[in-house]
This record gives C-alpha cells, structure tokens and sequence, in this order.
C-alpha cells in the first residue's frame, strides 16, 4: 500500500536519507526560497524547516526534488512499469465473447477498488477554526518581484456545476489578507471551466483547498488526464488504495481525510483582484492580471499541522521531476494512440510545454510530419511549442545526441513545420496571450520519397569485435 498521509512519507524519507530537518530560523519572505533554490540544484535532499520567523507551523519543502524522491512518492522502483501498468488498467478493451467479458471482470473490479470513498472525520478535522485567518499559514513570498505570498502546492478541489464531476487541479493562490486569495485559473483548465459554468448560472462556485495530502495525491493533482476523468482514481492506483474523503464543514465538498490543512470557501462570478506578478516555472515572471478572488469560510487542520510548499523558477527546480515522472507514466498511455513512439523527452529546459522530444520506428514518407501534428493534437501537448522527432535508435534522453542530429540532419525548408495555435499561458513569447506559432523539427534519416536524391551517408560506428578487444584489454593499456 503507498503512504495514508504526508507524515508518514516524510517518516520513510528521513528513513532513506532523503529528508533534512533545518533547525536554525528561517523567513518565509525569500530566505527559504533561497535556500531551497540552491538544494535542489545541488541534488540535495528535501527540507523541513522547522523555526519559520512568525510562525509556529513548520515547512515542508522540495519533497519531489529528485527521480528518487519520486519513486519513493509513487512507491515504485520503476515509473516506467507503473505507467506500463496504470496503461494495462485504463486500456479500453471491448470483449466479443462471454470468456472475453469474464477475464475483464478482475481489471474492473481492481479499478473499483481505487474509487475513493468517504469516511465520517479524519486527522484534517482536528482542529476546526470557524474565524479563518490565512495570515497564520506561513505562506511563502518566493521571488523579489512577486506580487505578494503566494500558496504554491495547493491541491484545489471544484465540482462542475452541470455534471457534479469533481476536479483537483494545482493553482496557485495569492493571499491578499486573512480571507481571500487570488485563484489563478489558466484558460485552458478544468477548474477554470467550473468557473466559468458557475459565472454563466451567476452562482457562487464551492472550492476547498487541501495542503499537504499524501505524496500520490499532490501529484495527482498536477497530471494530465482527460477531461472528466478523476484524478482521486489516479491517485488511489498510484498508492495502492483508496482515498479517504472527508465533507468540509462548510461548503459541499469531500477532501483528503489526512490532510494537513484544509481552506474553505467559495469563488464569487462577480468578482476578480489584480493577482501577480509571480515567479513561474519558465524562469520569468508572470505578468499580473486579473482572476478570481477565493473567500475563507473555514479552516481545519490537524494539530501541529505542516505547510507543504514548493518552488519554481528557472530550471532545474522541484516541478522538473514532477514532469518527468508524467514523462514516464503517461507514455504507454500516448503509445497506445502513437504506436510507433519508442520513447518521449521533456527536457527540463523546455519546463514541460515548450518542447517534447519523441523517437519513432519510421515506416513511411512523412511519418515524422505525422507525429508531429498527431503530439499537437493529444491533450496537453497541444501547448508544445517545439516538437522534435528522431529514429528510433536515438536516445531522446541525451540532448547532446538530440542537438546532433537536428543540426546534421535537418534542411530547414524542408524539414521545418511551422503551425499556429494554442499555447501554455504561461508562454510570454507569443504576440497574443495563449495562442501563437509553432515549429516541427524532423531530424529523422531522410527517404528518396521525402525528396532527399541524394544518398544519406553512413554513420561512423565501430565494429563490435573492435569494442569487445578493446574491452578485454582495457587494464592492459594503464589508462
């Protein structure tokens, strides 16, 4: 079974290794941002502040900094099988026979027993404060230009208002005083279109807020499903077991019974607040802009509760490995659309949306072109703004390699696909806001059928019997 709470995690970390308690004082304003910036560039371990200046709650940071904290939040050794697996659950499979539709039996009834389920109260109903104050939470002021403070690991919690459906999405949240804060909604995201659901009926629209839930969870709420699709069900695969939901005193909503803190309220259709500039992921700023405002009716939290946080900035920080592991576990998925796909990079420069590089087993003139307009029409890969396609031989994980065979194997005219579209918000390249121009690098061997007459030389390769020689011998030469 994975971890019932962050507790728990944070008790195997420090068992590997992987956690570092701070006793010495430290402030929310910069200093720990600082601080963390320069672990998890260092491949250090996550942190647990300890003494916050101001404040008698503790602060847990970079939890998912490296490919092997993530492992352990996933309880996994490999995340390229647990994607094979969460693939062989989810794969839609339409039996023919009645012996068909009894070896489908076990995989549904193991999805079923993922479903989350409710329980009456857990560890988050501890404490229950009917004044909230969001002033209390040490809430992090991450960058000297950012707008404000700034709640970086919140797992958000709406519902449609026209299906029920429940969304969790991760939004940042400025806090602008002891009741409200910015909810900062991208376009493109299921929150968003609660919002603006809820905007259409002119009613006022549910949100809880749950910090520091279990490792699997948080990070289910950063993964790209399908709309409609609940992450809690992901999030229950991923541990193993269930996720106790508990109802929030004083809006209708369930959330994680085991959570460290969980912020009540509600999002008015009438209203919006200037919320930013906030450091982001890409390495720049955000730019402020107006977005809706989160009203506190309440907040639970367990006793001595811990504020979990994380930081972004220019790469590589802790939301890197976060997108590697999506890299991981949503492969087999895109393969089962893209068969011909041997493996997939996001490279931490392009901080996930930007650029996404794929290897293919070439079959036919123009299959890279393919797959280059098939990865801008797969959900949240359609904000890619580089694609770059490789033969299958290539190892997509060596940018070096990569960056050697766009610059040897590419002519730009022909080679080059250009394409307008949606983009990440967060793109501030593009004339417009969330729409702009795209590009496709075909970097694979060229065939007489893509117009390439020439013949494509040879690549320089030693013999196998030379490199076994020169293995057997390598002591001998006192290198």
């Amino acid at each position: 079974m994975g971890y019932r709470d962050l507790r728990e995690f944070i008790r195997v970390l420090e068992e590997h290794g992987e956690l570092k308690r701070v006793g010495a004082e430290v402030d929310a304003e910069l200093e720990i941002t600082e601080i963390a910036d320069r672990v998890v560039k260092s491949g250090g371990p996550a942190l647990l502040f300890e003494r916050v200046k101001g404040y008698d709650i503790p602060v847990l940071i970079n939890l998912f900094g490296s490919r092997r904290r993530m492992e352990l939040a996933l309880d996994t050794e490999d995340l390229d099988a647990t994607g094979k697996e969460m693939c062989r659950l989810l794969q839609p499979e339409l039996p023919r026979t009645f012996f068909e539709k009894l070896k489908v039996l076990p995989k549904l009834a193991q999805l079923s027993s993922f479903i989350p389920k409710a329980v009456r109260s857990g560890p988050c109903k501890e404490v229950i404060v009917k004044e909230p104050d969001l002033t209390r939470l040490p809430v992090l002021k991450c960058w000297p230009g950012d707008g404000g403070r700034f709640i970086t690991l919140p797992l958000v919690f709406t519902y449609d208002p026209e299906t029920g459906r429940r969304n969790v999405g991760m939004y940042r949240m400025q806090v602008f005083d002891a009741r409200t804060a910015g909810m900062h909604w991208h376009i493109h995201k299921d929150g968003a279109a609660h919002y603006r659901k809820a905007c259409a009926r002119g009613e006022r629209l549910p949100v809880a807020v749950a910090l520091g839930a279990d490792p699997a969870t948080i990070y289910a709420a950063t993964a790209p499903l399908p709309q409609g699709v609940d992450e809690l069900l992901l999030a229950g695969f991923l541990r193993r077991e269930p996720v106790a939901l508990v109802r929030c005193e004083t809006v209708e909503i369930e959330v994680p019974a085991n959570a460290e803190i969980v912020l009540e309220g509600y999002v008015d259709p009438e209203e919006k607040r200037l919320e930013g500039p906030f450091g982001d992921h890409t390495g720049y700023y955000s730019l402020a802009d107006y977005y809706p405002v989160f009203h506190v009716t309440c907040i639970t939290h367990r006793r001595s509760p811990i504020y979990p946080a994380t930081v972004v900035g220019r790469p590589v920080m802790e939301d890197a490995f976060i997108g590697k592991a999506t890299e991981r576990l949503f492969l087999p998925l895109i393969r089962l659309q893209l068969p011909e796909i041997v493996d997939m990079n996001f490279p931490v420069e392009g901080v996930v949306h930007n650029c996404v590089v794929v290897s293919i087993k070439k079959s036919f003139p123009g299959h890279a072109r393919k797959i280059i307009h098939a990865v801008w029409g797969m959900g949240q890969l359609s904000f890619c703004k580089v694609v770059i396609v490789v033969d299958d031989h290539v190892n997509v994980q060596d940018m070096s390699e990569v960056w050697w065979r766009v610059f040897n194997n590419i002519d730009p005219r022909r080679d080059v696909t250009l394409s307008e579209g949606p983009l990440d918000v967060l793109d501030h390249s593009s004339p417009r806001f969330a729409y702009g121009s795209k590009m496709g690098i075909d970097a694979t061997r060229k065939w007489p059928g893509e117009g390439h007459e020439r013949e494509w030389p040879e690549e320089i390769v030693m013999s196998d019997e030379i490199k076994a020689l020169v293995d057997r011998k390598w002591k001998e030469y006192g290198i």
